[in-house]
């Protein structure tokens, strides 16, 4: 038997805007240190070495609109994954751990059930504590890991553990919503509480007879969009319509809340206390927190000037930003959109982003730079009739053979060897060379070469959308 992990990276992560959106969500980004968060769990069992061996690669869930990067991501550090399973839509962690089970086959492995989108700080406290559980998970149990609070924090979800159990771990004696701040500090006096970590072990069949009985409905949906979905390279599609039909619901309240009313199941909820530096990033406050300050309390990230200024985190991505005479204050810059704010405020950020989502922004969903599974482009300037974009392909890959029906584009080589298929002729480009793809031609951009290509693109014509392509033949299986 192995120890299989299982990596939910559904999160759109919105209070972390303007990095996180909803297209690039925060775990795709490298907010502490130099991996970003998708990696830095795929990882996080490196080096394992408890009662179980560890499976060669994670199961992966995510949705279907980042799913490029994340497979890049993964194999840019060794971890690939040959089971990615795609969401076509969310319905919360409960059906995506569901559609992982039956990705991981009929081998019965324990998983380990973690959050993309967490920090540990601590990798061998986290080891030991994941160590710890395996014995009441092997039992039948289902396991959730609660932190050990070291403040009174009202912004998470609590946990408080009974008596502790034959298998060493605890057994939970109530789950307790976000308390206020005079309760939070209750629980942390009293020594009986714990943070809910959202970090879950279980065996793949005790889950699946956990859902059968508590969340038939789920189940059903999920079986059947599995049942009739299908393989796409390393990818694992399931049917749209199927879990469509699949009910939304958590793992904490469609499963662990629900198991010690039902003690006929046999399946015991559990709880393993856990001291390994974690935090959910939930907010720009809480990043600033655990991130490596200055002598003034300041983090920097980018090109970031100081003066007169305290407690202050600032992410610069595209430009320089320079402070003075400030206290508590988050600035996040990126290309395109620019947050300034008090640090105890962070938590409303999520109100902008419901008001540009509103308003059909398109800050709210994608950042300027958008990534594609052959490399990226830039919309670098745009106008009446005309948009500019710098485009990298990644050697070896080209884009699909495609058309446009209201734009013709120029093309500038400013580094790298660019092989284009434009009309009934396919040639190649050096730097410095170009190629102007009239309104209605077929064609087509590819890297022959070892290094990135990268060209300066300039679109012309009354529409420049970007639903304005008709693919004839794409490597990506996009239609």
């Amino acid at each position: 038997m192995e120890l299989q992990s299982v990596i939910l990276s559904g999160g759109s992560g919105t209070r972390l805007w303007p990095l996180s959106r909803e297209q690039y969500p925060k775990q795709l980004l490298a907010l502490v240190g130099d991996e970003t968060m998708l990696q830095a769990t795929a990882g996080r069992l490196a080096g394992f070495s408890g009662r179980l061996p560890v499976a060669s690669a994670p199961i992966v869930v995510c949705n279907e609109e980042y799913r490029f990067v994340t497979a890049e991501q993964l194999r840019s550090t060794g971890r690939a994954s040959r089971s990615i399973v795609l969401e076509p839509v969310g319905r919360n962690t409960a059906p995506a751990l569901t559609l992982a089970v039956l990705a991981a086959g009929e081998a019965d492995p324990v998983l380990l059930v973690m959050p993309a989108d967490h920090v540990m700080r601590d990798l061998a406290g986290f080891q030991q504590a994941i160590d710890a559980g395996i014995p009441a998970a092997l039992d039948g149990a289902i396991v959730t890991f609660g932190i050990v609070p070291d403040h009174a924090e009202t912004g998470y979800g609590y946990i408080r553990f009974g008596a502790e159990r034959a298998d060493g771990s605890k057994s939970i004696a109530s789950f307790v919503e976000k308390p206020d701040a005079v309760t939070a500090q209750r629980y942390l006096d009293s020594g009986e509480y714990l943070w809910n970590s959202g970090l879950f072990m279980m065996k793949a069949s005790t889950w699946l007879k956990a859902m059968d009985h508590l969340q038939p409905a789920m189940a059903k949906a999920c079986a059947a969009a599995w049942a009739a979905g299908s393989r796409d390279a390393d990818f694992l599609r399931v049917d749209k319509e199927a879990f469509l039909a699949c009910p939304s619901d958590s793992i904490d309240y469609a499963i662990m809340e629900k198991l010690a009313g039902a003690s006929e199941l046999g399946i015991a909820g559990c709880v393993v206390p856990m001291s390994a530096g974690w935090s959910d990033v939930g907010a720009w406050d809480a990043l600033w927190e655990i991130a490596d300050k200055d002598a003034s309390g300041n983090v920097a990230r980018g090109d970031v000037l100081f003066e007169d200024s305290r407690n202050t985190l600032v992410y610069a991505q595209d430009r320089m930003v320079a402070c003075v005479g400030l206290d508590d204050a988050v600035i996040v810059e990126t290309p395109d959109a620019v947050l300034v704010a008090r640090k105890d405020k962070t938590q409303n950020v999520k109100q902008i982003v419901a008001a540009l989502k509103l308003a059909k922004r398109s800050q709210a969903s994608a950042h300027r730079k958008i990534h594609r599974p052959w490399g990226w482009y830039d919309s670098i300037d745009n106008g009446e009739r005309f948009q500019v974009k710098r485009i990298v392909v990644n050697p070896g890959a080209r884009l699909s053979l495609q058309m446009h029906h209201h734009r013709a584009e120029h093309w500038i080589v400013v580094k790298g060897t660019a092989e284009v298929t434009n009309g009934d002729k396919t040639f190649l480009l050096g730097e410095n060379e170009s190629t102007y793809i009239p309104l209605g031609h077929v064609h087509r951009l590819a890297n022959p070469g070892k290094v990135p290509l990268e060209i300066i693109e300039v679109q012309s014509g009354s529409y420049l959308g970007e639903d304005d392509i008709v693919r004839f033949e794409d490597t990506y299986g996009r239609g």
